[in-house]
């Protein structure tokens, strides 16, 4: 494992408890059904699929569509894998949680007709051959479906800038160090990446991927009110369909 992927596991890992409380509000909230809209806007119309959530952290996205989906969720984070262990307990749904490398996991081709993941590609150094290694993960005619923002693109100021943060946001009970570690991160990773969604789009196609949709408008309908899962940020959705078979 390279020293920044070792330093981001290690920052989320230390970011668990917290991250789960949140969660576990998130799934008791409306949120819950305004996510899982707009994942099922992309899914593939026969059902049960196979279902990769790829970042998983404690597997909001995995018991979303547990309920009428196979679900594997991943994540580089042990605690995280643990974290989504218990609140797949806690709502008493049925998926699968291994701890694995986003970019290259360690599972057999053509084995999913659905990947997703959030807020995790801003962190990869090598987008690039993670999209590769996603693209052939899945079945003909499957899709990757994608929810990030272009965090490494703004500054700290320029995100908090716009607007006065909710209370009880994200990064409100964060330790000074841990949000030096976040920043420190951001401008590491910053040095890899594009403006996006344009360069996702760039790879998804040089990956194989036959056609990309990207929605910019999935920000201001997730996040219409400033509670406490608000984002500044603004997040975009990318859905790309691998060609099906004749």
């Amino acid at each position: 494992m390279d020293e920044l992927k070792y330093r981001i596991r290690s920052y989320w890992t230390r970011r668990a408890s917290s991250f789960e409380l949140q969660r576990q509000r998130e799934f008791d909230s409306e949120k819950k059904d305004k996510w899982l809209a707009e994942i099922q806007h992309f899914l593939p119309e026969n059902a049960p699929l196979d279902i990769l959530d790829i970042g998983t952290g404690t597997g909001f996205f995995a018991l979303l569509l547990a309920k009428e989906h196979h679900v594997l969720g991943i994540d580089l984070s042990e605690e995280m894998i643990r974290r989504a262990k218990t609140l797949a307990d806690r709502e008493q749904l049925k998926a699968s949680f291994e701890v694995m490398d986003a970019e290259r996991p360690s599972l057999s081709p053509e084995s999913f007709d659905v990947l997703v993941t959030r807020n995790l590609t801003w962190t990869m150094a090598h987008l690039d051959s993670a999209y590769h290694s996603w693209y052939n993960l899945l079945r003909p005619g499957g899709v990757l479906i994608n929810f990030d923002a272009d965090y490494c693109g703004v500054t700290a100021s320029a995100r908090d800038a716009e607007v006065a943060l909710p209370k009880h946001h994200a990064h409100q009970s964060l330790s000074p160090e841990l949000l030096d570690e976040n920043e420190e991160i951001t401008l590491e990773l910053s040095a890899y990446q594009k403006p996006r969604p344009a360069w996702d789009l760039t790879l998804l196609l040089e990956s194989g991927f036959e056609r990309v949709v990207v929605d910019t408008g999935i920000w201001r309908r997730i996040y219409a009110k400033q509670d406490e899962f608000y984002n500044p940020v603004p997040i975009f959705a990318l859905a790309a369909y691998k060609k099906a078979l004749v």
